[in-house]
């Protein structure tokens, strides 16, 4: 193919350079990510979003540089011609139009192709949580091994309709920005107050009249003393009604009964203060306000806060990034088999090395080993020389078990953003049912736990106490407490453990 004269300049010669460049390289690019075992590797972010661009920069140079070329050269001749003529009887005409089309043609095509590949891999849950990977880490770790590993960022977070697609192409521009300037927040806020409304982000799979009726829970857990003693308990928690046929009229999901409609002001992101409650029945018109009078800036919460529909996302608000305690992912993992629950003293060994915080994952992973390593060899030294082999195979894991849940470069571990599902270390259900808050007549929110789920076994193994599943177990702390030691909230203590 004859090029123009017009070509030969260095303007556009470095547009050749540049864009014959960027297409040798997401060719080659491409060709390496077939033999990829994850065909959407971060190099793809190369192929379709840098190199692309880089591409069309050249191109662009190349046709400035030709067109500066054809002004000059315009400016000495005499002629009023300012537009090239096309003649199509002439042979050559119809071969340059044919070739020009056919390059324009897979330009559009490889455009087409390159367009959906972007927009695909940007939308991919990896573009998420591996552009900014040390940023995302937390984040994506987690949504990892959630439940909701199969749903795509933002099948949650922003969808695919085009008001909130388009919110969060310009959300993923100033996160983009605050990446590269270093004006982000460590640790990152959660996204509650931006989520998609629940009706939108969690009804599209979930269909909430078609919740089931109860659910058996048996919750492991292990003392921290010579033979790690189980300890088991088993709830009947009440997610639904005792019988199906009732839908929602009872059971914990009655809160967001489509009859019913339950408000709140507060005062925090994470939303663990509430101050003002109003309960309105939609059938009946009734509606019932309650406050805590312990807490003085609840009298003016009706006039100086917003009130917030409860729905979803108030209890279920780490549905996707939920970071465990030591507690939590130890007594998994002794449960699972990872850590051997027979190797004697290793729930005390795990906690005491897993007690405090470490500035960083590397000083974290040789802190656990030389703490549970001291541990053995100077307290229990006939222990260390019989199960050496356990031992390592324990710090292995727990190693493995920390770094699945705490990020020090990011400030995140399991007490950083609250769980509101539960009540152990954050007082989850207990932001409202915590037996203060009560109408001007003085009707209380209970506080009954028998309210949510009922014990119908809790003990040592091999010694449980039992009960039928319609009555319910006082439940009995596994290990003995200080005297005077009153249990009001799990998370008083759990909370700083």
């Amino acid at each position: 193919m004859k090029v123009p004269n017009s070509f030969y300049n260095w303007l556009s010669l470095t547009g050749f350079v540049i864009g014959i460049n960027s297409l040798i390289l997401m060719l080659f690019l491409r060709i390496i990510t077939l033999f990829y075992k994850n065909p959407y590797s971060s190099v793809n972010i190369y192929i379709y979003v840098i190199l692309p661009f880089s591409l069309i920069s050249g191109l662009v140079l190349i046709l400035t540089g030709m067109f500066i070329r054809m002004r000059r050269r315009k400016k000495g001749e005499k002629t009023e011609r300012t537009l090239p003529v096309i003649d199509f009887n002439e042979r050559a005409d119809r071969v340059l139009i044919a070739k020009l089309f056919m390059l324009v043609l897979i330009f559009l095509v490889a455009s087409v192709i390159g367009s959906f590949e972007a927009n695909r891999y940007t939308n991919s849950s990896e573009f998420c949580g591996t552009l900014c990977h040390t940023v995302m880490e937390p984040e994506y770790s987690t949504y990892l091994t959630s439940s909701h590993a199969r749903v795509p960022c933002l099948g949650c977070h922003a969808g695919f309709k085009a008001g909130w697609y388009a919110q969060s192409r310009l959300s993923l521009l100033k996160m983009v920005y605050s990446y590269f300037s270093k004006g982000y927040s460590i640790p990152i806020p959660g996204t509650t107050e931006t989520m998609r409304p629940e009706r939108k982000a969690c009804e599209g799979c979930h269909w909430p009249q078609k919740f089931y009726t109860r659910k058996l829970v048996n919750i492991v857990r292990y003392m921290a003393d010579s033979a790690n003693t189980e300890w088991n308990i088993s709830l009947m928690l009440k997610v639904g009604p005792k019988k199906t046929s009732n839908g929602l009229k009872e059971g914990i999901h009655w809160h967001i009964n489509p009859d019913t409609k339950i408000e709140y002001i507060t005062t925090d992101p994470e939303r663990e203060i509430i101050l003002w409650i109003r309960y309105t029945n939609l059938k009946t018109g009734n509606v019932k306000v309650f406050t805590d009078p312990g807490l003085v800036s609840a009298r003016n919460a009706k006039t100086t806060g917003h009130p917030r529909t409860m729905d979803c996302m108030d209890c279920h608000n780490r549905p996707s990034h939920l970071f465990k305690t030591a507690s939590d992912y130890i007594d998994q993992a002794m449960s699972s088999g990872m850590i051997p629950p027979e190797l004697p003293y290793i729930k005390k060994a795990a906690m005491a090395a897993l007690k405090d915080p470490y500035n960083s994952v590397a000083t974290a992973m040789g802190g656990i080993r030389s703490s549970i390593t001291d541990f053995y060899s100077l307290r229990h030294h006939t222990l260390w020389m019989e199960k050496k082999a356990m031992i390592e195979a324990a710090i292995r894991n727990i190693q493995q078990e920390y770094s699945k849940n705490n990020f020090p470069a990011m400030k995140v571990d399991g007490y950083t953003h609250p769980n509101h599902i539960s009540h152990f270390e954050t007082d989850g259900c207990f932001r409202c049912h915590s037996g203060n808050y009560r109408t001007s007549s003085g009707e209380v929110i209970s506080s009954d736990c028998n309210l949510c789920h009922t014990i119908i076994e809790q003990g040592t193994s091999g010694k449980p106490g039992f009960t039928m599943q319609r009555d319910s177990l006082v439940f009995v702390h596994p290990t003995k407490l200080k005297d005077g030691t009153e249990i009001k909230r799990c998370s008083g203590c759990h909370r700083t453990i």
